[in-house]
């Protein structure tokens, strides 16, 4: 019932007898279906003069979104992960999500990046994820596509910000060097292709955690349903990209590139120039002993604030 609600809430105050009326029941009852949605980490606000939403908060009914990615959005308060919740999604017998769906939250509480490690979201987070079951031509997922997938998501989370660049292979740094939002991949596997892939991203908005960036900063007007308008748009340009194009993209947003740089792969540390990407988005690092090609690891911008990725 709670959810039955959320859709007609707007960013101007409605009375309860308004929303009771377009629902079927009581004043009483809107009341206790708004406090349910408070619960459930929905910024409801509740006054005398009714209630509504913040036109800041990602829920669909603020969300520009006219293109297939993102077209089928999900806003919810508190999940374990929005990963999950997209994957559960696609597993619906009755209403599998399609291709682009997305899911948003205002928190998780098992949220996961790169390597397992913890994906922390607060208030002023945007916290969400993407099901891929196509590549740009319609068919499955191949594995030269699946590579280039965080790359394709740098891109567009790049663009969409307007601020920063972007560290190999899933981060977005501020100008300062302080993280203003990363990126993770997850994809299940058949053979030489993927049966799909969720695509998670987490953008520090108006706040962040200790030592990170946020686009508030540097852009004081924007929004978070602003904002994921703006990625789920531009992840739908970026996706039907050639690779040469991506791969261009990236390099001109890069702040990896013509940078010293440590990598910790999964064959041990490595220390050296990064050079360019190959055409399959891995990195190039020139070392005295030769040029290294790496397609998996944690980079760390050498003489960078901000550089270690959490």
């Amino acid at each position: 019932m709670p959810d039955r609600l959320l859709p007609l809430l707007t960013q101007e105050p409605q009375t309860g007898d308004a929303l009771g009326a377009r629902l079927g029941v009581g004043r009483v009852t809107v009341n206790t279906l708004a406090r349910r949605l408070q619960d459930a980490g929905v910024p409801v606000q509740i006054g005398r003069a009714g209630y509504a939403l913040s036109a800041e908060t990602p829920a669909p009914q603020f969300v520009v979104r006219p293109t297939p990615i993102g077209a089928q959005l999900r806003y919810l308060g508190t999940v374990g992960s929005t990963q999950d919740e997209v994957r559960a999604w696609a597993d619906d017998p009755h209403a599998p999500a399609p291709h682009g769906a997305a899911v948003v939250a205002e928190r998780q509480t098992q949220g996961r990046g790169r390597r397992g490690r913890a994906w922390a979201t607060t208030h002023g987070t945007l916290a969400f994820s993407v099901l891929l079951r196509q590549g740009p031509g319609g068919a499955p997922l191949t594995l030269p596509e699946l590579a280039l997938l965080p790359l394709v998501a740098g891109v567009a989370v790049a663009r969409a910000a307007g601020v920063g660049g972007l560290k190999w292979p899933n981060d977005l740094l501020a100008p300062d060097g302080r993280k203003l939002a990363g990126i993770l991949l997850e994809a299940d596997l058949r053979g030489e292709e993927a049966r799909r892939a969720v695509l998670g991203i987490g953008l520090n908005v108006s706040a962040a955690p200790d030592g990170a960036a946020h686009l508030r900063e540097f852009v004081p007007e924007v929004t978070r349903a602003g904002v994921l308008g703006a990625v789920l748009r531009e992840l739908h340009t970026w996706l039907s990209g050639t690779p040469e194009e991506v791969l261009s993209a990236w390099r001109a947003a890069s702040l990896t590139l013509g940078r010293p740089v440590r990598v910790q792969t999964p064959a041990g540390p490595l220390e050296g120039l990064a050079t360019d990407l190959d055409a399959r988005g891995s990195l190039l690092v020139q070392t005295p002993e030769g040029l290294h090609t790496v397609s998996a690891g944690d980079v760390q911008l050498i003489g960078m604030l901000g550089a270690a990725s959490p």
